[in-house]
């Protein structure tokens, strides 16, 4: 799971940054009442990741196709990463998420990984429902981690792909902390909360935006699901230092992830940059029979 968040949020080279004394301004909309009012809508989302593995380029790339209607969202993902020693390894995985959209966040109903790494190719499956979780895995883990996960706990959570889009599309409260958070991520197994601190905003240029950014420092809380020992360690295995993740501020109230910069105990330098941002309507089902049937 921890592989998978950094690939994609929240699975760069840095340029310019400078810090400043003032936050971006507040957004006048907000995207989830929005699709709440009837605006079904629809973000596609890209990263890429740079690394150098001594003198050799190593490269991954996370996508996102999110589908946003009244009542219920699907995330559709997929994951390839090429030689990023421990914090990315050689595989291909396909996602798939699907829940409920409500006016202030997006809450899972379903989850599926599968990874094909040429190793275990494992795939999980996850159904969450109000009073708690199943969770199926083939071939099986060896074990739910120590301790595993409570139903009580998992449910409060979201699985990776909702976690990282509802936190980017969930709005802040005036005056808030734009950082936001935590974010709770349950992957079937491993429950883990990030927590964001807010150090000011920074000048950033990337193939999907540029403009004044919010940065915000991720420190990790592993709260079940791991190996004995290692439930409530507060950093991101091989990471040394704070995750640094820089926001978007958008017009329409979402705060997405557009440069992820990571210091890595083993390969230096890891940075991960938005090369594809953009929302569209999406055109339902419904929507196209009324536009069939009108004069």
């Amino acid at each position: 799971m921890k592989r998978l968040l950094l690939a994609a949020a929240a699975t760069f080279a840095l340029a310019g940054l400078s810090t400043a004394d003032t936050a971006p301004a507040a957004p006048k909309t907000n995207l989830l009442a929005n699709v709440k009012a009837g605006e079904p809508m629809r973000m596609v989302y890209e990263l890429d990741a740079r690394a150098m593995i001594l003198i050799i380029p190593a490269t991954g790339r996370a996508s996102f196709d999110v589908e946003l209607k009244p009542n219920t969202y699907t995330i559709k993902s997929k994951v390839r990463t090429t030689g990023l020693a421990d914090v990315f390894v050689n595989y291909n995985m396909e996602l798939a998420s699907s829940g409920f959209v409500r006016a202030k966040e997006l809450k899972t109903s379903g989850y599926v990984s599968q990874n094909r790494d040429g190793k275990k190719n494992r795939r999980v499956e996850l159904s969450m429902k109000k009073d708690g979780f199943t969770m199926t895995a083939n071939p099986r883990f060896g074990d739910l981690g120590d301790p595993a996960a409570t139903q009580e706990q998992a449910i409060l959570a979201n699985d990776p792909l909702t976690a990282l889009i509802t936190f980017a599309l969930e709005p802040r409260a005036k005056g808030a902390d734009p950082c936001g958070g935590p974010i709770r991520v349950f992957d079937g197994k491993q429950l883990t909360y990030l927590h964001l601190e807010n150090k000011g905003t920074a000048n950033v240029k990337s193939p999907a935006w540029s403009g004044q950014a919010i940065e915000c420092h991720v420190t990790m809380d592993k709260i079940a699901g791991y190996k004995a020992g290692e439930v409530n360690k507060d950093t991101l295995t091989g990471i040394d230092g704070p995750l640094r993740m820089y926001l978007a501020p958008l017009e329409n109230g979402s705060h997405v992830p557009v440069r992820i910069v990571a210091d890595t105990d083993r390969i230096g330098k890891v940075t991960l940059q938005a090369r594809t941002l953009r929302f569209e309507p999406l055109q339902t089902a419904s929507a196209q029979a009324g536009a069939g049937g009108a004069p």
